[in-house]
């Protein structure tokens, strides 16, 4: 039997080889046209990314997707992946978010054995679903034995630690910083973890100058990340 409060701890900590790490989402390219200078404005920019587009849409087709694995009904597995697919309009975002659910579905299966963890991996393989992270999340969490709000919250608090350290490789953000940071963040969790919508057909998301700079972010001409 896993030890939940273990798990939790493996699973939020950014030594978990997700490759999440990879990722800025668009924070690089803000950084780089200097729309993004200051520790308060990369805490404006995670404020953004929370409550009009991860809380809203990725969280919430986690959610579906972790009640649908502990009910063992896998074609609301699916459905929910290709819900929050079809949600994510940026092909890089898309893509990003495909090849960190393979990595993390990679390390679980390796890590923990769990009969939908190999469910999900022979639906990725036979084309019938992507495998996006937050879905990929959500079984991981079911299997490690968390509960849905602390699956929630260690996904919620993975996001933004590899958010913050990318802004510390960005320059823009100091360790202390970056810890009061964390800590004013803890609030945002909590407030999203409660407030988490039921239904697929509520996803939305609407953050523009995010997903612009996520869009240019190929177009850079130096980049230490993925997206």
């Amino acid at each position: 039997m896993v030890d939940s409060r273990l798990a939790l701890m493996q699973l939020s900590d950014s030594f978990f080889p997700s490759g999440s790490f990879t990722l800025s989402y668009g924070l690089e390219s803000l950084v780089q046209t200097n729309q993004v200078c200051t520790a308060q404005d990369v805490e404006t920019f995670l404020h953004l990314l929370l409550h009009h587009k991860v809380g809203c849409s990725d969280l919430v087709a986690l959610v579906h997707a972790y009640r649908a694995s502990v009910t063992n009904e896998f074609s609301e597995i699916q459905r929910a992946d290709a819900c929050l697919y079809a949600q994510t309009l940026i092909q890089s975002t898309r893509e990003a978010q495909r090849r960190s659910g393979h990595a993390l579905l990679m390390v679980a299966r390796s890590t923990w054995r769990d009969q939908q963890l190999e469910a999900l991996q022979d639906a990725i393989d036979a084309k019938q679903m992507t495998g996006l992270h937050p879905i990929v999340f959500a079984v991981v969490g079911r299997a490690v034995h968390l509960s849905e709000s602390d699956t929630s919250v260690a996904f919620l608090h993975s996001f933004i630690t590899g958010v913050v350290g990318a802004a510390i490789r960005l320059g823009v953000l100091g360790h202390l910083s970056a810890q009061i940071l964390l800590s004013t963040m803890a609030a945002e969790i909590e407030l999203l973890v409660k407030q988490t919508p039921s239904s697929l057909d509520e996803m939305w998301s609407c953050t523009p100058t995010i997903d612009v700079a996520q869009m240019s972010h190929q177009r850079l001409n130096s980049k230490q990340f993925a997206t």
